[in-house]
This record gives structure tokens, sequence and C-alpha cells, in this order.
């Protein structure tokens, strides 16, 4: 399978279309990955416009570069300008110029590559180490978090990022287990610990994985961050697109676009959630947890209150 194959953008047409991508427009594409979507967006963006790219994992950003290099000789003098900021997204409201932006995409999440690469440790389905980091320059990885954890707090992290109700068990089982090296071991005492019910099709380790990730990453504080920010980054008439893949984020996202259109900063557009279409999800598995919600910046706020994190 070819790079082009394996990382494919998710509800990319919907995304672009409530985009509203203008040419010569500055965008931002927070979560550049294999630069699926950013790629989309320089097309019509054109001469004269900028975008704007954030990804802190040193691979996913090596790969986009190239990408965006090929693109740039295809388009020659049609290509934008395009800035790369190889941080977490959370550092955009230090890194972009308040109020100069036409259109903020954030496409939450980890990607298709980090699941399918077993040496980052991301998935139970191949045999890697316990990593899970998307950022590996520093910081905890996921080894350090399940053998070093109190047995408590490593159930509540399981229960509140995983949204699992058997945490409590799964802690149990892997404190008296450890230590742990690889992602098998730690799926294999999960799933003994708490196996599939009836009727459940997923495995008995999913969102003990998706916890361990989320905490890793910190990845709902730094999409607080990033949605916090949004409102102050955008020109009036500009527009905030973001896509989610499990409830923590979508929550999140719903309810700062709810509380913006409230204090009179947001129109919301997207008064349910756009899923992608059957075709896409049979070409693209991961389009079928996908949830899209969009924005606009109003052009005369009623009220300049910032937007609190949502919680």
């Amino acid at each position: 399978m070819s790079e082009r194959e394996r990382h494919v953008p998710v509800l990319l047409q919907q995304a672009i279309r409530f985009l509203n991508v203008r040419p010569g427009g500055v965008y931002v594409d927070a979560t550049l990955g294999y630069a699926g979507h950013a790629s989309a967006i320089a097309r019509l963006v054109g001469a004269g416009g900028r975008l704007i790219c954030f990804d802190r994992d040193p691979a996913a950003m090596a790969m986009a570069r190239e990408k965006l290099k090929a693109l740039g000789k295809e388009l020659g003098p049609a290509m934008p300008e395009v800035v790369f900021h190889d941080v977490e997204f959370s550092h955009a409201a230090e890194l972009i110029e308040p109020g100069s932006i036409d259109g903020l995409l954030a496409d939450f999440g980890a990607s298709s590559m980090h699941f399918d690469e077993a040496q980052r440790g991301f998935s139970f389905q191949a045999e890697g180490p316990l990593d899970m980091r998307m950022n590996p320059r520093g910081g905890l990885t996921a080894a350090q978090v399940v053998n070093h954890m109190g047995e408590k707090e490593l159930a509540d992290v399981i229960y509140e990022f995983g949204e699992e109700r058997r945490s409590r068990r799964i802690a149990r089982a892997i404190v008296r287990a450890r230590p742990f090296t690889t992602t098998a071991e730690l799926a294999r005492v999960v799933a003994a610990a708490a196996p599939a019910m009836k009727g459940e099709r997923i495995h008995p380790a999913t969102r003990t994985f998706q916890a361990l990730r989320i905490y890793v990453n910190a990845e709902l504080e730094e999409i607080d961050a990033l949605l916090k920010a949004a409102p102050g980054l955008l020109k009036p008439g500009g527009r905030l697109v973001v896509i989610s893949f499990h409830s923590l984020e979508d929550r999140r996202a719903k309810d700062a676009l709810r509380e913006g259109a409230q204090q009179g900063v947001y129109e919301v557009l997207t008064r349910k959630p756009v899923t992608a279409e059957a075709e896409e999800t049979d070409r693209n598995p991961r389009a079928r947890s996908a949830k899209l919600r969009a924005a606009e910046r109003k052009k005369a706020a009623n009220s300049q209150k910032p937007i609190r994190n949502s919680q």
C-alpha cells in the first residue's frame, strides 16, 4: 500500500466546503499530518495566500514538507506561502497574529500513520514498544505511565479518557502484572481482566489504549487551548472547522461552538455534526467515527468575553 493510499484525509470535501476557502486568504491547518487537507487548501488559496501548518510529530512533518514541496513544483507561481510550525497546536495563539486568519481546520486525535507503524506503540494490532507519544522528542511514554502510576490514578485515567466502566478492574490487573514493555503484553492483560462483553465489536483493550494515548499526549488540554484561542485568531467572517473521532473530542467542540454562539462570537454552521457518506467509509474505515462541526466568526460580536475551556 502506498503512502497516498494509507493516509487518506477524512471528510475532505466537507471540510473544504465549510472552510469556504478564498483565493489569497490565510488558513491554518492545525493538524497537518500527511498534508491531505493542507494540499487541497493550498490549491484553492493560490498565489498571494498563506497556509500555516502545525504538527508536533517530526515524522509527520517531514513527510508533509516533502508532499507540499512537490505540490509547489506542480503549482509553480500559484502555490501560496507555506509556514511550518513543528510544535503543538496549543501554541497557535503565540505564533499567529490576532484576527489575521480566514479559516482554521483541526482534525483531532491520532492519525492513521500512528496506528500503522508498530514502533510508535499506538496500536495493539501489532507488537511494538509502549510509547504512544505523538512527539517522541520528550514527555512520558505509555510504558512509564502503566509501570509507575498508582492504581487509583491509573483507574481514573482509564475511566475519564477511555470511558471504560471496568477501569478499576483493569488498573488492578495492570499493577499486578507490571512491568510492561510492549503493546501486546498490555493488551493481553487488559483483555484477560475485562473480556469483550456480549455484542461488543471492539477489542477489549481499545478504550484503555485510547485513554493512555490521550493522557500521554495531553490531547484534551491541547483541544481546549485551541478552541479557546480560535475566536481571537479569526478575522470577522473567518471559519472554524473541527473534525472529532470520539465523544470526548466532539463534546468539547460542540460546547465551544455553542458557548461562542451564545456570546455572539460565532454563528454555528452545523446544527448537527456532519458525518461521512457510505462511499467514503467504504474507502476509509477511519471515517466512520468522524464528526465535523463548523462555525463562522461574527463580524460584530455582541460580547468580547473569552470563551471558557470546555470541561
